[in-house]
Parts: structure tokens; sequence; C-alpha cells
């Protein structure tokens, strides 16, 4: 048995298991749930944003049935209102989306031009993020914020495993050829994941980077490119195994009311 790395919360139980048994292996923390969290607020943000246009649209209608003339100062005060929460409510949503997208696409394993991602990039990248979603001052969105920045270290430990691969890998592989074996991976995890409309256009990137790869390695691309996907592999098998763990443990922890033995914890994580 080999050790890939773990991935779960640090409840202090799997924490001390997981070091025993494999004292230097990699912890990939489970936190990730918590950028979801900003796309929830997000949700609410829109929901807000589409009110506010419903109330403008209404402030116009009962401002164009205006009878008298103080009628129609009083109700052009109330659309001059509803337009200013409006174009406000817009630009959040607007805004906030914009910094959402940059954030997800900081968080990719590669870069557009295939290279793996290091910490120091992506923290470089996640911080300045992170002050200008802050400054959009939202409070439900500052709350959220406030576990990530506490738990970055633990998120960016991917891209420590990321380095790793990829020195590992560029003392075997040509160097151009495995930026275009990345970028190929990468669309094809993308793949999966998209829905049709976006599975076509990954499933031709992935074919175009394999076809350019195979041209620099001739009869070594197909040892080349399932060593580049093993390796790359390994970085992301731990976040769906943990859901499979979890899975394991919660009826064991539902039938013995939370206790569970230091030597159970260790037989778990050594067969994990």
């Amino acid at each position: 048995f080999i050790s890939l790395g773990m991935a779960s919360d640090r409840g202090a139980g799997l924490v001390a298991g997981y070091q025993a048994a494999c004292d230097m292996a990699l912890w990939v923390a489970d936190y990730f749930h918590e950028f979801r969290d900003l796309y929830e607020v997000l949700h609410q943000v829109e929901r807000r944003a589409y009110t506010a246009i419903d109330q403008e649209y209404e402030a116009a209608r009962t401002f164009a049935n205006a009878k008298s003339e103080a009628n129609l100062h009083k109700r052009l005060a109330h659309y001059d209102t509803a337009h200013r929460t409006c174009e406000q409510a817009m630009a959040l949503y607007d805004q906030l989306a914009i910094l959402l997208h940059l954030l997800r696409e900081a968080l990719h394993l590669c870069s557009p031009h295939g290279r793996l991602r290091t910490q120091a990039h992506v923290r470089s990248e996640l911080l300045p993020l992170f002050d200008m979603i802050e400054a959009l001052d939202c409070v439900a969105m500052s709350k959220t914020l406030q576990p990530i920045r506490t738990h970055l270290d633990d998120m960016l430990v991917p891209f420590k495993q990321a380095e790793a691969i990829d020195a590992e890998l560029r003392a075997l592989v040509p160097h151009e050829a495995l930026d275009f074996l990345v970028l190929a991976w990468h669309h094809d995890h993308f793949g999966h994941q998209s829905g049709s409309k976006k599975k076509g256009y990954h499933h031709r990137e992935r074919d175009f980077w394999l076809a350019c790869a195979e041209g620099l390695l001739g009869d070594a691309f197909d040892t080349l490119n399932a060593l580049v996907v093993d390796k790359l592999d390994s970085i992301v098998r731990a976040s769906s195994l943990v859901e499979m763990v979890n899975g394991l443990l919660r009826p064991y922890l539902t039938s013995c009311k939370g206790q569970i033995t230091q030597e159970t914890l260790n037989l778990i994580m050594f067969y994990h």
C-alpha cells in the first residue's frame, strides 16, 4: 500500500490517525466546499438584483400613470430611488460574478499555457481577488471569505504536490511536449464535469493538444502520456475518495454515537 495523500477536514482524530500511519504524506484539507459558499452568496445577490429590476419597472409604470402634478413629482422621486437601487444591485452582481470567475480560474492546476501552477503563484493571484471581493462591501461575502483566508495554507497543498510532480516530469518529458500533455489532461478533466455544450469544446481541445504532443514525442507518446495522466490524476484523486471514506465512516460513527478509537482510525487510514 502507498499513500497518495489524504483529503478530509481537520478533525483531531482523523489528523492523529493519519499522521500515525503516514507521517510523511501530504494532507489535502477538504475546505474547498467553502468556495461553493461564495457562489451561494452570488445567487443571493443575483436574486436581489432581479428584485430591484422589478421594483424599478413598477416605479416607472406607476410614474407613467400619474394624473396630478403633485403625484407626478412624488412618483418621480420614487422612481429615481428605485433606479439608483437597481443600478447598484446590478453593478454589485456584475462585479462579483467577474471576480468569482477569476477566482475559479486561479484555482486551476495549470495555466492557459500548460504550466502547472505553484503555491506562490496561486497565493499571489488569490489574495488580491479576496481583497477586491471584500471591497465590494457585501457583508455576507466578507463573512464567507474569512474561513477561506484562515485555511488558505491547507488549500494550497495540492499545488505543492503539483510543484513536485512538475519537477519530476520535466526530468523525463521534453518541456514543450509536457505543456501540451498537461493542457490535454486539463481539458479532458473539465470535459467530464461539463454540460453537453462545453463538453464538445473540451474534447476538441484535448484532441488538439494530444496531437501536438504526439507529433513531438513520436513512438514515446503513449508511454509518456500515460505517465503524465497518472501523475496528474493523483493530485485530484483524493477529492473524490474523501466522499467515499466519509460515506463509510458515517454509519459506524452513528452506531457508536461518535466514539471511535485511535486503533480503528489507524486501520481505516491504512486501508484507505
